[in-house]
């Protein structure tokens, strides 16, 4: 790779770390290329892109973004899973893919600008989306307003047969003409 190929990966991966809302370190070690493509297809559904990269660039951009404590977890073949749009999609993606797979391993994440180990993976994969959290909100905010609207329509309905009750009464109590 020559010099200006390193630049260029530098600056692609550091915007990476600047810019994604999650990012993933993984070991693909053992993954064949059939299950690469396989796993990247996953990923394109999910809006998550997956890249491998050399450790010595992705930790020159790690540290050019503010990002270098997710150093330690550069060692040996790695990938990156990241996502610009939902944070939790590449863990629920590589956790998906995991039931059937042995790898990816992964090492680490920077997750909202947060650093976090492997072992928070799984909570972090339990994590709703964005959109099923604001449909959860929506929904409890729409909530008290349909019981109010359903009180007031009970109360003006009995009203209505309350009415209509005593319009039949003096009907059927007057006499016929």
């Amino acid at each position: 790779m020559q010099r200006s190929e390193k630049e260029t990966s530098v600056q692609v991966v550091t915007e990476i770390f600047r810019k994604a809302k999650s990012v993933f370190v993984t070991d693909y070690t053992g993954l064949s290329v059939e299950k690469m493509g396989v796993l990247r297809q996953k990923c394109r559904a999910a809006k998550v892109e997956y890249k491998v990269v050399k450790n010595t660039l992705a930790k020159r951009a790690a540290d050019i973004a503010g990002k270098g404590q997710i150093n330690s977890h550069f060692k040996g073949p790695s990938a990156i899973a990241y996502s610009y749009d939902d944070p939790s999609a590449p863990a629920r993606v590589i956790k998906e893919f995991l039931k059937d797979n042995p790898k990816p391993k992964i090492r680490g994440t920077l997750f909202e600008g947060q650093f976090f180990g492997p072992e928070q993976v799984d909570t972090i994969a339990s994590l709703p989306s964005r959109n099923e959290l604001l449909a959860r909100m929506l929904g409890g905010l729409n909530s008290p307003i349909q019981g109010l609207v359903g009180s007031l329509n009970a109360i003006v309905s009995k009203f209505v047969r309350t009415v209509d009750a005593v319009r039949e009464a003096k009907t059927a109590s007057s006499p016929a003409p």
